[in-house]
């Protein structure tokens, strides 16, 4: 059994968890101390390498990943059916999101004087109004791709991926050097990632233990309607609406899913990154049957503009940071907070708390003070940890509804063959 990396990395979660309350009881000590710098160091290693091979890993996958669809048409299918799902998915959880804040309201009655002083501090960045974030995301996103590679802008390269890819599948058949390139590039990237997954126990292990002994619980006490409302609906969205998704669109039972997802799952939980996470996504959805080119076409895609507990969290919070200023949105407010919510998510990277800088956008958008973001501060990389773990579980789910639906594709070209 332990011969399993499954099993592996359930045992490091488990053991991380129990070690991480430990240290937070003894705190002041010198173990403690030295425990959280080793700790820390084993955790920038297991993310370093991860995010080392992120970016050759995402434009090779996609590249590959639309190539291999062989025809404009497979790859059109594929594209639409994806983006479909991308956008139902995202609705759902923000409508989802809005109902459960209105049904428990969380933030009536809290004492804002609690937080004063981390909303006197905070700081709003300029560059993030509504209108400049329009502005900032072509400027940033429309750039050169060797560039965008040397700075980890992950959306532009998905971008220039996605066109080159197309364009190979345009040209049937006559880039197959390119194609065979990418492809073998593609399987040398996999092959490092297989080997870094040997190191995903210990890693896991070090970044639980470090998330609960430093973590500041007594103001979590205060935000604890808020906290439990959010992530019982991220939870609900997880185990009930993808889940039910996924059983009539793409045949797949809720509990073979979970069985062959778990090791993504956990590791999303652990990482509060779904980029990092991207490597055990793509694993577990070919383990669930999805070919490979669907898989890396649907999954690097989804992992920077399928954000369901994201798009979820931040109309949720909006509507907590209203009740807080005693504001009631309107209906036309609320549309606004959804759609702009929405945008939001589509433009957040896949690293830690990175819902927090387009949060500000989200509450910009209806009036609410941008310096109301320290007020989440606090839970939000507990928080962070479930809505993670919902958006890598979309990814994985949508990958294998798109299969289910490009069946015909494979069927012929299984018999052209």
């Amino acid at each position: 059994m332990l011969k399993s990396l499954n099993s592996q990395i359930l045992i490091g979660a488990i053991l991380g968890i129990l070690f991480g309350w430990w240290i937070s009881q003894i705190s002041d000590s010198g173990f403690a101390q030295t425990s959280l710098y080793i700790l820390n160091l084993m955790s920038s290693l297991f993310i370093g390498l991860l995010k080392m091979l992120l970016i050759p890993l995402i434009f090779s996958s996609i590249v590959v990943g639309v190539a291999n669809l062989q025809a404009i048409g497979s790859f059109g299918r594929a594209c639409k059916i994806t983006i479909l799902c991308f956008f139902t998915t995202t609705s759902i959880a923000l409508a989802l999101g809005l109902l459960c804040a209105h049904i428990f309201q969380p933030g009536v009655g809290l004492d804002i004087a609690l937080f004063k002083d981390a909303m006197a501090s905070h700081q709003t960045p300029d560059t993030l109004t509504p209108d400049a974030f329009f502005t900032n995301f072509l400027q940033n996103t429309l750039i050169n791709p060797v560039k965008a590679m040397t700075e980890g802008n992950v959306l532009s390269v998905v971008i220039f991926a996605l066109m080159l890819g197309a364009v190979i599948v345009a040209g049937r058949g006559r880039f197959k050097t390119v194609e065979s390139f990418f492809q073998q590039f593609f399987e040398m990237m996999m092959t490092l990632v297989h080997g870094i997954m040997y190191l995903a126990p210990i890693g896991i292990f070090a970044l639980l233990a470090k998330l609960l002994a430093t973590e500041d619980f007594a103001i979590l006490g205060s935000l604890a309607k808020f906290a439990a409302v959010v992530t019982g609906t991220t939870i609900f969205h997880g185990v009930v609406i993808l889940p039910l998704l996924l059983w009539i669109f793409g045949k797949i039972s809720p509990i073979r899913f979970f069985k062959t997802a778990r090791p993504a799952l956990i590791t999303a939980f652990a990482t509060s990154s779904s980029s990092a996470t991207m490597p055990l996504s793509m694993q577990c959805a070919q383990n669930m049957g999805v070919r490979p080119q669907i898989v890396g076409f649907v999954v690097p895609l989804g992992a920077q503009l399928n954000m369901d507990g994201t798009a979820l969290y931040e109309a949720a919070a909006a509507l907590f940071i209203a009740n807080l200023m005693g504001l009631d949105l309107t209906l036309s407010q609320q549309f606004i907070v959804c759609l702009t919510a929405m945008l939001a998510s589509l433009g957040a990277p896949g690293i830690p708390s990175a819902g927090m800088v387009t949060m500000i956008m989200v509450l910009q958008s209806v009036g609410l003070p941008a310096e109301a973001i320290a007020i989440l501060l606090p839970i939000d990389r507990l928080l962070d940890t479930v809505r993670t773990v919902v958006n890598v579980q979309g990814d994985m789910m949508i990958s294998a509804v798109v299969e289910n639906y490009t069946k015909e594709e494979k069927s012929v070209e299984q018999v052209s063959s």
